[in-house]
């Protein structure tokens, strides 16, 4: 695709007259055509103002290989925190046309998930700020109550709407479809024991302990007891897990959510430090990011402040990532703990 083709998709796209254009860059709409057209190019001063124009940087405006297409989008949902509207509908643009060409290309249909469901994560963080605004100014109104509730995934107390039946659903038909799915079984366990259907979630965690082999079909046995109200025997079992895999740091995490639940907080903390300290590069910072909630929770803004700060290093040391919204996420984190000490 040349810049001529790039430039009349993107007009069409954003829905403008070549007149339109032409207005905006201060040139004739002949030479709109002519560029469309393929009969010449525009001048390299009008391309900052075509990029304003449409939202996209310099370099889009041009060919690009697929590939770098593909790295393109997938850098983009990874790291910003905000796509624009022209930008989202020309990468989606993109991605359907590979499906075009190919029906069995995974690659495009996973971007095509991570790109809406990053969308749908965006346009929740602007409703929530809209919603607080609401019950800033009207604290009983009900409206800015559901509609915070739901742009956070809160619960609202209507048992039908807060569980997870259509995922569970989806699921059971998935596995049967891929018996011991390790993915699959994950997904469904952990959605049954969410909505407390501990008796329905036996059978798929005797199947993930085959699949899997590791920490899980213990962990998972003490949820349902913990669920069942058999506390000691959870924690027997959340015990057990860690002593049989004592070198998969995901155990330590995990039991430290369960200890987190119970109320035992230091030992939780144990835990989380300790899957930190098990990994080596690349750190996956789970615990780090428990570890920062659970510190906000005792009021140890400072320690709060230390574990984003730990995430922001091992980003910068393990990716080699230094800016985007996986870093600036927690810079505002850390602005916004900070001003808990000028309270």
């Amino acid at each position: 695709m040349n810049i001529g083709n790039q430039i009349k998709n993107l007009r069409l796209e954003k829905k403008v007259t070549q007149e339109e254009l032409a207005a905006y860059l201060g040139v004739s709409a002949q030479a709109v055509s002519k560029w469309e057209t393929n009969a010449s190019t525009p001048d390299i001063t009008l391309l900052p103002g075509l990029s304003t124009y449409f939202g996209i940087s310099i370099d889009e405006l041009f060919s690009l290989p697929d590939e770098a297409q593909y790295e393109r989008i997938e850098n983009m949902y990874s790291h910003e925190r905000r796509i624009a509207p022209e930008t989202f509908v020309h990468s989606v643009r993109f991605l359907t046309e590979q499906i075009a060409k190919d029906a069995k290309n995974v690659r495009a249909y996973e971007n095509l998930a991570y790109l809406y469901n990053h969308r749908a994560a965006s346009d929740h963080a602007e409703a929530s700020e809209y919603a607080k605004r609401v019950l800033e100014l009207e604290p009983d109104n009900k409206g800015g109550w559901v509609a915070f509730l739901e742009a956070n995934n809160g619960v609202c107390g209507d048992e039908w709407y807060d569980n997870h039946f259509t995922v569970i659903q989806y699921f059971k038909e998935f596995l049967k479809i891929n018996p011991k799915n390790y993915g699959g079984l994950y997904a469904i366990i952990e959605n049954l024991l969410a909505d407390g259907r501990f008796d329905e979630a036996v059978p798929y965690i005797k199947e993930i302990g085959e699949a899997k082999g590791n920490y899980q079909m213990l962990m998972y046995s003490g949820d349902v007891a913990f669920g069942q109200g058999k506390i000691e025997e959870a924690k027997e079992l959340w015990n057990k897990a860690v002593e049989t895999h004592p070198n998969e740091w995901q155990a330590y995490c995990s039991r430290a959510d369960r200890f987190k639940k119970l109320g035992l907080i230091q030992e939780a903390i144990a835990d989380y430090e300790k899957c930190v300290k098990m990994q080596t590069a690349p750190h996956i910072t789970d615990g780090l990011y428990s570890l920062a909630q659970v510190h906000e929770m005792l009021g140890d803004y400072a320690a709060a402040i230390r574990d984003n700060e730990r995430i922001i290093a091992y980003l910068a040391e393990d990716f080699q990532t230094t800016d985007g919204e996986s870093v600036d996420s927690r810079k505002r984190e850390i602005e916004r703990l900070k001003g808990y000490f000028v309270q």
